[in-house]
């Protein structure tokens, strides 16, 4: 059996273990288990690093978008923001699931978990 692509699995939204089964439940949900190899995918836990990613991307391409609309169109603030904020509200919903299978993916790749100093 040949290693699966954590990179390729996670942006597919396919388990990071078989690269086969579908990661999530619904949109964004990520599944107990994988259907096809039953793997254990409920300790996954991509935090806020999707949305950090997502913000950054994002922010970059619409205020650059916006700027050079702006300074080459002189166009009426209404209207570059009428163009912008649904761009930007669109491009982060739609990259949001990409990354976070890509996240949970990628912890599992590197077997990352949560370190616990309470234990006793």
């Amino acid at each position: 059996m040949t290693a699966v692509n954590p990179v390729i699995a996670g942006l597919a939204g396919r388990c990071p273990n078989c690269g086969e089964g579908a990661l999530f439940i619904g949109f964004i949900k990520v599944r107990p288990r994988c259907e096809v190899c039953a793997f254990d995918l409920g300790a996954a836990d991509s935090g806020d690093g999707p949305a950090v990613f997502i913000i950054i991307i994002v922010g970059v391409i619409a205020c650059f978008g916006l700027l050079f609309t702006e300074v080459s169109t002189r166009l009426p603030i209404w209207a570059d923001l009428a163009i912008w904020l649904p761009f930007a509200a669109l491009l982060a919903v739609g990259l949001l699931r990409p990354f976070k299978g890509l996240m949970v993916a990628l912890q599992f790749h590197n077997q990352a978990s949560e370190a616990r100093n309470d234990v006793e």
